[in-house]
């Protein structure tokens, strides 16, 4: 046996002191779902219980060889700029990693790859994002552990059963890089969206002073007469008190909504009938006497997976904008029918239509085509509809119409209750 050969490239280390482990603050991990999740990946690339025996087989073998393996591993480390950064604690630290690089290798061959492995292995690629390492280098580092692990088994003589077990090893590394990436991919994502909600709030601080400037100037103006006219006549004080009731009113009523759309709750989600949520809404929201409603869907249209009480926001914004569309009258069209695995849902009107230069924008936060309307309506809508994993789509021609359409997951049927 001859000491493990280096392999040459950029490196970064794969896992993390243990101290570090922890999920960030955009939301939590699922340590059931993950291992489902690992337990799909496994039966993709074919991973069998004969593939856990032989990786475990050889453990003792490769064991001789790890000590050889992580001095190579971290003497590359500090080759590198974008690899070496991250040691920021000096040798204790680059000692406590090879500590725990050794227990990750341990792991790698102990045959049981049961939920706990599999969230320790997400863990790693977690905490690779939150120290800020690009994901290129959490790739070559599981390249270049697997290139000294396979020459390792290379370097014992060993029988014919070798290659099975290069090939089960191989699928097992794959596997943990799976897992990695998928932390990473989370993690990004979370970022993601944290910079987005930044942008908004931008965005909706600069509505918020255009909502709120306007009352507040028409309160100024009231109380600046209250205060200096000489004796003004009680119709006079009745009618600027009105109008600073009505002012304070209404910026309270934005206030309101905004506190509605930062604080949507995580959605409860249960199988539920959109048809008797529709006519639910209709009854507590009934349409003007000139507008023609017609509603249909297909037989046998499945529940779909939501919360009721969020989608009957959703209707009743979607039902309220068709209506302020149509102040003449008009026709009102909703129609269901299952695509797939999702069921969508058309609310349609003939009204005024939205112009083309507006129409990428309706959804946005105080962004409102109407006289007296704060622009949040639709803003909600689609945040509801995303938190349901749906998406809200719109379709307009000025002076025609408009279309919403709405598309949601479909329930799974109970095979308790299915025809035998």
């Amino acid at each position: 046996m001859g000491r493990t050969r280096q392999i040459n490239g950029p490196v970064c280390p794969c896992v993390s002191g243990q101290r570090g482990f922890f999920v960030g603050d955009g939301g939590r991990m699922n340590a059931d779902e993950l291992f489902d999740r690992y337990q799909e990946l496994q039966r993709y690339v074919g991973w069998t219980d004969e593939d856990a025996l032989r990786v475990r087989s050889v453990a003792t073998i490769v064991e001789r060889h790890f000590a050889g393996l992580i001095e190579d591993f971290y003497a590359e480390i500090e080759q590198h700029a974008a690899t070496r950064k991250i040691i920021t604690g000096g040798e204790q630290q680059v000692a406590r990693l090879k500590g725990t690089l050794i227990t990750w290798l341990r792991e790698l061959f102990s045959g049981q790859y049961d939920r706990d492995y599999v969230t320790r292995r997400w863990k790693v690629g977690l905490r690779h994002v939150e120290i800020g390492l690009d994901q290129v280098y959490t790739n070559t580092a599981l390249s270049r552990l697997r290139s000294g692990l396979l020459l390792a088994l290379e370097q014992e003589e060993m029988d014919l059963a070798q290659l099975a077990v290069r090939r089960s090893l191989n699928k097992l590394i794959d596997l943990d890089l799976a897992i990695i990436e998928d932390a990473y991919q989370a993690e990004m994502q979370q970022r993601q969206q944290r910079i987005e909600r930044l942008a908004t709030i931008g965005q909706v601080a600069g509505g918020i002073a255009h909502e709120l400037r306007n009352p507040l100037n028409v309160v100024k103006t009231s109380v600046y007469y209250l205060r200096q006219a000489s004796q003004p006549s009680p119709e006079k004080v009745s009618t600027h008190l009105e109008r600073i009731d009505r002012q304070v009113t209404m910026a309270d009523g934005v206030i309101a909504a905004l506190n509605n759309f930062a604080r949507l709750p995580v959605p409860e989600m249960q199988p539920l009938d959109l048809a008797s949520c529709i006519r639910e809404v209709l009854e507590l929201q009934p349409l003007p006497d000139q507008i023609k409603l017609s509603m249909e869907f297909t037989p046998n249209l499945p529940a779909v997976m939501g919360d009721r009480g969020q989608l009957a926001i959703v209707l009743s914004n979607l039902l309220r904008n068709a209506r302020d569309a149509m102040p003449n009258g008009g026709s009102l069209q909703i129609r269901g029918r299952q695509n797939g695995g999702q069921v969508e849902i058309d609310v349609a009107d003939s009204g005024v239509g939205i112009p083309r230069d507006h129409l990428a924008r309706v959804m946005e936060p105080l962004f409102s085509t109407k006289a007296r309307g704060i622009g949040l309506g639709l803003a909600i809508t689609r945040a509801i509809i995303e938190k349901h994993n749906g998406h809200l789509k719109v379709t307009s021609d000025e002076g025609c119409g408009s279309t919403f359409t709405v598309t949601l997951t479909a329930a799974r049927k109970d095979p308790d209750t299915s025809e035998s």
